[in-house]
């Protein structure tokens, strides 16, 4: 959940109103939000650096408020007063408008067909006659943050630029540029750089550098113009100097640059409707238009309103109440949703603004209803059906055999679901294509690359960590593999296996054996090449030659034990011998 931090007694002061600390607690909770922590910027800095750092800082008192993830238009000041203003029926929604320039054609902005193959999409508006003041300023650079954190995903789907239009002029151009052909100067810095050399200088800077991965290996990078050449940035990593904004900005252009254009009309949605209520015509936002590469333009922002039709007894239903369909009408128009009784019976028409991007089903709606019903105000009811849970049988046959493998003198080990695509094969003296490993499409680093097809590299590279623990080390682990199926709807299926390892100065094969006859003992499995359980000799490059067995359970293949390989050992930085068990366990629930 995203946390906003807002002031106070700015807070207090935009809703007219004086909270004990306890109050507004009480009203986060009601309306659906949660106050993590009362702090100051002092605090902190003295909490996270020390007494001496804080020296100097900012002691005014700060609410941290946690925000639902898909309540984009609470994680600013503005949103979070308007909305618990309307919730405390202080003050009614606002109607959200688009408006043509009072003179002249609206501002331009033209996609070239250069961007297809970097971010395709771009969105525009322009916020007229604003008046900004420092607490609005920086309410408006945080919400972009905030933004580029959560819908946007850290820039990757959609980037905001806001430039001072009166330093600039239309049309604008989105094109893309090899990095060596654009040159500007920066946000904040003091001469001018080519994109090349930009990429190098904020390698090392701690907030642009994470971004620096989205375009930095394409051929070209994305770049908006103004008519005079001037840039205005070079999405999705830093703006131009030349249209920064300022407190003394009065029109602002608003730009935002997407691989995904759903989620840009959005953002820019909630950019607009934030802060329109500071210019001077509150709630209304000058249109712009895009213009794409096929000659198809759009005005925009869209600010849609759209209808949806319920029923009361839905809603009753699904909460456990039992309010009337006026009533219910007045609590969703609470939670910023206008509604009205249609007068066909219960029926319920809700109109949703565009600052509610979070509703797109008729169950969100019955969500908001229930929230302003109060979750404590729901009377508490036993269900008219009776069910008795019960444990799965396959973990309860793992927690049984949990217990016995530890009381055997095994250690347990919890490794990781996803690693590199060496620990399953190359390491192992696999071939990664004989594996049927799920691969993940965009994996962040070389350790977490596909789902892993056996629990032993695991195990081995535990081992490896804890070198320097007394020997023998006796690990063991029962957990899930993933394996491709293609019989299954997600084309993967889960498997529980269990594998133990024996690492000591001498392979311990005879110890891995015993395990394997302990655990078919708990299993109430036999010796028996028909009914019971046998190993028969077999090859395989993970095992040493002539050290490996197939285990055999009721005519079946389960699993293998045996001598690890010298490759595979010094593969896995280890040393010594190492015995190893790994079978399915399944087949014996």
């Amino acid at each position: 959940m995203p946390t906003v931090s807002v002031k106070r007694d700015l807070l207090f002061q935009a809703l007219g109103q004086t909270f004990t600390d306890e109050e507004f607690d009480e009203l986060c909770f009601e309306f659906g939000l949660e106050l993590d922590e009362i702090t100051s910027e002092k605090d902190m800095i003295s909490r996270e650096q020390g007494d001496q750092r804080a020296e100097g800082a900012s002691d005014v008192v700060l609410y941290k408020i946690d925000v639902p993830a898909n309540r984009y238009d609470l994680l600013c000041l503005e949103g979070l007063v308007r909305g618990l203003q309307v919730f405390k029926e202080k003050l009614e929604a606002p109607r959200y408008r688009r408006v043509s320039p009072v003179s002249g054609e609206p501002q331009k902005l033209i996609i070239t067909e250069e961007t297809a193959s970097v971010r395709p999409f771009a969105v525009a508006a322009v916020l007229r006659n604003i008046t900004f003041d420092q607490e609005r300023y920086e309410s408006f650079i945080e919400l972009q943050e905030k933004l580029h954190q959560n819908i946007c995903r850290k820039r990757t789907l959609v980037a905001i630029g806001t430039h001072d239009l009166d330093t600039i002029s239309g049309p604008f151009t989105y094109t893309a540029k090899p990095p060596g052909d654009i040159r500007f100067k920066p946000l904040n810095q003091s001469k001018e750089y080519t994109a090349t050399e930009l990429m190098s200088l904020y390698k090392g800077d701690s907030h642009l550098k994470q971004y620096l991965h989205i375009i930095e290996d394409q051929p070209v990078y994305p770049i908006i113009y103004d008519s005079n050449g001037v840039v205005l940035s070079m999405p999705p990593i830093i703006n131009g100097d030349h249209s920064k904004i300022s407190t003394n900005t009065k029109n602002v252009f608003i730009e935002c640059t997407a691989t995904d254009l759903t989620k840009a009309k959005i953002v820019l949605d909630m950019m607009v409707t934030m802060f329109s209520e500071y210019c001077e015509e509150p709630f209304t936002v000058e249109e712009a238009e895009v213009v794409y590469p096929d000659g198809s333009s759009h005005l925009l922002p869209e600010l849609a309103y759209w209808t949806e039709t319920l029923k009361g007894e839905y809603i009753n239903r699904r909460i456990g109440i039992n309010e009337s369909a006026e009533s219910l009408a007045k609590l969703l128009t609470r939670m910023c949703l206008k509604s009205e009784v249609t007068g066909e019976g219960d029926e319920i028409k809700v109109e949703i603004p565009p600052t509610r991007s979070d509703v797109i089903h008729a169950c969100d709606i019955m969500e908001d209803a229930a929230m302003a019903y109060g979750f404590n105000n729901i009377v508490r009811t036993t269900p008219r059906t009776y069910t008795v849970a019960n444990q799965l049988p396959l973990n309860k046959l793992t927690e049984l055999l949990r217990t016995d493998l530890a009381a055997a003198g095994f250690t347990e080990a919890l490794t990781f679901a996803l690693c590199s695509r060496e620990d399953i094969a190359d390491k192992l003296g696999k071939n990664i294509s004989e594996t049927r490993a799920v691969h993940i499409s965009n994996p962040k680093t070389a350790e977490f690359q596909v789902a892993r097809t056996t629990l032993l590299s695991g195990l081995l590279k535990t081992v490896a960590s804890n070198r320097k623990m007394p020997l023998p080390l006796k690990l063991f682990e029962i957990s899930d593999i993933v394996l491709k199926d293609d019989t299954r709807d997600v084309g993967a299926r889960n498997n529980r296996r269990l594998c133990a390892v024996y690492y000591n100065k001498s392979p311990g094969f005879e110890v891995i054996h015993g395990l394997l006859d302990r655990i078919m003992q708990l299993l109430e499995v036999k010796q028996g090449r028909e009914n019971g359980y046998h190993i028969r000799a077999a090859e395989g490059d993970t095992f040493f030659p002539g050290r490996c067995a197939e285990i055999f359970a009721h005519g079946k293949s389960i699993g293998h034990l045996g001598v690890l390989h010298p490759d595979v050992i010094t593969r896995f930085e280890l040393t010594m011998p190492c015995s190893a068990l790994d079978m399915d366990i399944e087949p014996f629930l």
